[in-house]
């Protein structure tokens, strides 16, 4: 293997976040010697079952994926695994239960979580709603916005693993009585900085939204009917909000609940902080990206390190050399779910109701990452239909092939122990290994690890920022530009620099169109292209697909609400939109004026 191929910033964040230090707070770790100490620890796991495995063999297919960046599981796992945590899960839903005693326990279980690096969803809808009575006291409650409040700042005093804040998920029903507080409650930019906010809608609410009708609004504590809302005012208020500020998002939870694949335990009433991950109560899940990019086989040979390339066509114009290796991706996805399944094993869990749970389902979620640098290389515009194709072979293949290496370590190992009663229980289906394999995460941080496209979002912009820990903010031009510009003979060091200053390539003579048409950005994509990607890559997706349609500062509120209406209408689990501008802070700032 050659040097690991890491960018600067990659070696930044790394360095920040995920080697080893000293208690001086000194690095002691090199990135090979992490990938080797991640490697090593899951790999350990063979011999749970089989105690004349060659781990060594193991072990050294988990470091080649990692340390050629072809897969990276989630930041715990990296960040923790053969270490003293050993708390490799990225993804936790814990309940929030109608007593002030079981709120509290969530409290401090939640504290517990993020210190050890995961994040938290929690569903609000069973806590009564605000003046409701309170016999114990004869006081009125004080609804679960207010109970939020104290999650919020218990994250807000708690460093992650002592590398990151904490993040949260939090919903509440669309027919919960406090809803609107709930919809509206981050018009105050300063509320709930830790939690990023969903509502559970409902297929009856889209029912009523569909024929301009009402719909009921319930007490979680008595089930009556509190009153009658026009489920168009409550959708309008929703996409309001979120065209203002990015939140809240929605959930269409009565969709997630139809591919709950162990239903017989219980409903699922939220997902994790980015919304990909829907899980049961005290579920966990753990999570891994394949970088598409290094999915893909062409005529020219790379000498890669440390960002670097070697030219060798420099002087031809590109003419199509790529194509995707679909062997290699097979071999990927097939270590890549043996890696998942392995880190349920030698993972410490924050909780014991944490590890039965988990143990018991043995979800894993396999995704992606660099999509739209894969579509780039193969020369394919993300607005265009060969893209919505693409995207869609590709996931069914990664998902195809999950369930196949699922059911390969069933017979190896068992099937998941709650699998009688779920959905594999059922004549003529073979057992399988795990209740989930495949989830599409957001990939922020593994991507600029990765240097990369982050998950399946289109390039966001050719020349951003990108803030991360403490405030430092990162530089970038889109990687793939000046690489492609020498494949296709039409760099110059006055383009690179045009491009830094937020410049953009369109009016530029000296940019072939076809590279114009590959290069698109998430502003000049429509918001249907957005949403329709998001459903192409859900389709093959057992959990759910995370996708933030970026939009830009004069979309309107009407086109927020057709996001809305259209994720619906094609399959997705959930969206969420997000327009420039609208936030004090944002982890990306687009540089291209003409765009932003």
């Amino acid at each position: 293997m050659s040097a690991i191929p890491l960018s600067d910033n990659a070696l930044i964040v790394l360095g920040k976040r995920y080697l080893a230090k000293d208690e001086n707070g000194k690095v002691i770790e090199t990135p090979e010697e992490m990938f080797w100490r991640v490697a090593k620890n899951i790999a350990s796991a063979e011999k749970y079952y089989n105690p004349h495995a060659d781990i060594e063999k193991v072990e050294n297919a988990f470091f080649e994926i990692m340390a050629n960046l072809e897969f990276l599981p989630n930041s715990p796992t990296l960040m923790n695994a053969g270490r003293r945590l050993q708390q490799l899960s990225a993804c936790f839903v814990l309940p929030v239960d109608d007593s002030l005693d079981l709120i509290f326990d969530a409290v401090k279980e939640t504290a517990m979580i993020h210190q050890s690096g995961g994040g938290t969803g929690f569903s609000f809808s069973k806590l009564r709603p605000k003046d409701d009575i309170v016999s114990s006291t004869g006081g009125l409650a004080s609804g679960p916005v207010s109970f939020m409040r104290v999650f919020n700042m218990a994250t807000d005093v708690i460093k992650q693993g002592g590398t990151r804040r904490g993040a949260n998920m939090g919903i509440l029903k669309v027919d919960h009585p406090d809803i609107i507080e709930f919809i509206t409650v981050k018009d105050n930019p300063d509320e709930f900085a830790n939690f990023n906010l969903s509502v559970a809608v409902t297929d009856l609410f889209m029912d009523a939204l569909e024929k301009d009708a009402d719909y009921p609004l319930i007490n979680p504590r008595t089930k009556n009917i509190v009153c009658y809302k026009s489920a168009k005012e409550i959708f309008d208020l929703i996409t309001l909000c979120a065209w203002k500020g990015g939140e809240p998002g929605v959930l269409f939870m009565d969709r997630i609940n139809k591919a709950n694949p162990t239903p017989h335990i219980c409903e699922i009433e939220a997902t994790n902080p980015c919304g990909e991950q829907p899980l049961l109560p005290y579920e966990s899940c753990n999570l891994g990206s394949i970088n598409l990019a290094r999915m893909i086989k062409g005529k020219e040979q790379r000498a890669e390190g440390r960002g670097q390339t070697s030219y060798p066509m420099l002087h031809a114009p590109c003419s199509m050399p790529y194509k995707i290796d679909w062997e290699k991706l097979e071999r990927t996805i097939r270590l890549g779910i043996r890696f998942l399944d392995n880190v349920i094993d030698v993972n410490r869990y924050p909780l014991p109701q944490i590890e039965a749970i988990t143990k018991g389902n043995r979800k894993i979620g396999l995704g992606v990452m660099s999509f739209a640098d894969m579509l780039v290389r193969l020369r394919i515009p993300y607005n265009s239909e060969e893209a919505l194709a693409t995207a869609s072979s590709i996931m069914s293949s990664i998902n195809k092939t999950a369930w196949e290496t699922s059911r390969e370590l069933a017979k190896e190992r068992g099937a998941f122990p709650n699998i009688r009663g779920s959905v594999f229980d059922k004549p003529g289906i073979k057992p399988v290994r795990n209740a989930t394999t495949t989830t599409i995460a957001p990939t922020g941080t593994l991507s600029i690890i990765a240097n990369c496209s982050s998950g399946i979002e289109p390039i966001y912009s050719l020349s951003y920022t990108r803030e991360i820990l403490d405030g430092m903010h990162l530089p970038e031009v889109y990687p793939l530009l000046p690489e492609i510009a020498k494949e296709e003979n039409f760099y110059s060091e006055e383009l690179i620099e045009h491009i830094s200053n937020g410049g953009s390539i369109d009016a530029r003579v000296d940019v072939p169109s076809h590279i114009k048409k590959a290069f698109v950005t998430a502003f000049q994509i429509p918001v249907e292209t957005h949403i329709k990607m998001q459903a192409a890559f859900q389709k093959y997706t057992d959990n759910a697909v995370s996708k933030t349609i970026n939009l830009p500062t004069d979309t309107s509120p009407g086109d927020v609400k057709n996001a809305f209406l259209l994720a619906y209408k094609l399959g997705c689990k959930g969206v969420t939109v997000y327009r420039s501008g609208t936030r004090e802070k944002q982890v990306l700032t687009c540089k291209e004026t003409l765009y932003c």
